[in-house]
Order: structure tokens, then sequence, then C-alpha cells
């Protein structure tokens, strides 16, 4: 099974952290990818830029329109996801709390569905 780990970051942890503390997480981050990559069970991993950097796009009543930044203010921003190959989700659970940003903000583990499944269901051949 395919599970998005979507790693959430809480920017005052992340400002409390004692200079290069950030960067000795990131190298164990780096090692435990690394790791996961040769197990086959890391399939892609990618940082996401700061939320002011982003643009939210909704489309209502056939008129679009564009805000800066996300679409809610929250206390922690996603700043990068992994996508593992894991044998259920207790796997996918103990896979995400081996990673340190669980201590710096939350990481979400959800299921992926299988498009093709739905695709097949919904009569939309490739």
């Amino acid at each position: 099974m395919k599970f998005l780990m979507m790693i959430y970051c809480d920017p005052a942890l992340l400002d409390a952290l004692p200079p290069g503390e950030f960067d000795t997480l990131m190298r164990g981050c780096f090692a435990k990818a690394d790791q996961l990559r040769k197990e086959g069970k890391l399939l892609d991993s990618q940082q996401l830029e700061l939320p002011v950097q982003s643009r939210t796009m909704r489309v209502r009543n056939g008129r679009s329109t564009i805000v800066d930044g996300p679409f809610a203010e929250t206390k922690e921003y996603l700043g990068g996801f992994n996508l593992i190959e894991a044998e259920d989700i207790a796997e996918a659970e103990r896979i995400a709390a081996e990673f340190p940003w669980s201590r710096y903000g939350s990481i979400e583990v959800r299921p992926v569905r299988d498009m093709n499944v739905v695709r097949h269901r919904v009569g939309a051949a490739a």
C-alpha cells in the first residue's frame, strides 16, 4: 500500500531550535530517507517552499480568484511530503514516527487511493 506522509511544521518550535540544530535534524532526515529508499519503501520525497510563496486558487460560479498564501490561517504549515510503500497503516505510522518533524510539528499519514480503480469505476479509460 502507498501512504502519503504530509509533514506540517510549527514555525515557533523550529525558530526555538538552538543554532545548527535544524541542519543536524535535516541530515538525520536525509539519512533516514536514504535508508528507506534503499529498502524500496520511499517512493518520493520533497520539501515545499514557505506558505508566503504560495497562491490559493478557487473557481466559484465560473469566476476564478487567486489569493496570496494558503487558504487557512493555521499555526502549522505543510512543509513537505514523503510518499512511501508500507504493508499497512501501522507500519506507515512507525515510519512517520522515526522522522524528527513529528516533534516540531506533525505528520499526517494518509492512504493513497488507487486512481486506476477509480478510473475503472467511473468509466474513464486511459
